[in-house]
């Protein structure tokens, strides 16, 4: 290990993989145990950054960290809980696939907005694999009487998970990449039945976070602080968080 690594070392909070867990057939459940986690000002909707390629001196720094939705989080046991996909085949793929318990890891919070909002009445989650374990915390964390319904997606069934409660509480669908089509012809059944004040989170495969935020502004007349959107992942760029 360079260097360099070992001074980004410094910087990063300091835990240890307590537990690892294939959940689908394409992801892995990790647990990971720190100190710090215990005093973390925590909103559901946070990010980690996670070291992912610190072993790897083939691997640029810039490419060593990888950002994951925190799935769930238990402050008293100071842990928390990531879900991580393999079906891109890219370092954080790789290094989840070889990780193993009682390994050593670095993070750091990420912090942004896309996050609980408890202001609406109802709401519509949008979006592929990769959003599932944030859409599962926000889920949990609003208010019971809120009404959620969801379009979540991949090209395999197999691929979803249940959420930390046992249950698929989102509407899952067998759809293609960035399914533009397919999914608008879900919307208007759904917002239909959604009551009061509205909100809809989108997140996920670029493309289809940018055609659907025009669609919600342009088709159905959405103000913008009705809609949240933050594209996890780009086909044609690497390490878009």
């Amino acid at each position: 290990m360079g260097l360099i690594d070992n001074f980004a070392k410094r910087f990063l909070e300091k835990g240890t993989i307590v537990s690892k867990l294939k959940i689908s057939d394409s992801v892995y459940h990790i647990r990971i145990h720190s100190e710090n986690i215990k005093s973390v000002d925590f909103v559901p909707g946070y990010f980690i950054r996670l070291g992912v390629g610190f072993d790897d001196d083939n691997i640029s720094l810039k490419d060593k960290v990888r950002s994951y939705s925190v799935w769930n989080i238990n402050k008293s046991d100071a842990i928390i809980d990531v879900a991580i996909a393999t079906h891109s085949n890219g370092i954080g793929s790789n290094w989840v696939k070889k990780c193993a318990v009682g390994m050593e890891v670095f993070f750091a919070w990420k912090k942004g907005t896309f996050v609980l909002d408890n202001s609406a009445d109802s709401y519509l989650m949008i979006g592929d694999l990769s959003a599932l374990s944030h859409f599962y915390i926000i889920k949990r964390n609003l208010a019971a009487e809120k009404q959620v319904e969801g379009i979540v997606y991949s090209r395999h069934r197999e691929e979803f998970y249940a959420d930390t409660d046992g249950r698929f509480s989102l509407g899952t669908y067998e759809f293609p990449q960035n399914p533009y089509d397919e999914v608008v012809a879900k919307i208007p059944q759904l917002v239909s039945s959604m009551k009061g004040r509205k909100m809809v989170y989108i997140a996920g495969d670029s493309r289809l976070c940018v055609a659907l935020n025009q669609y919600f502004r342009k088709e159905l007349n959405w103000e913008s602080n009705q809609i949240k959107t933050k594209p996890f992942w780009n086909p044609e760029k690497k390490g878009l968080e």
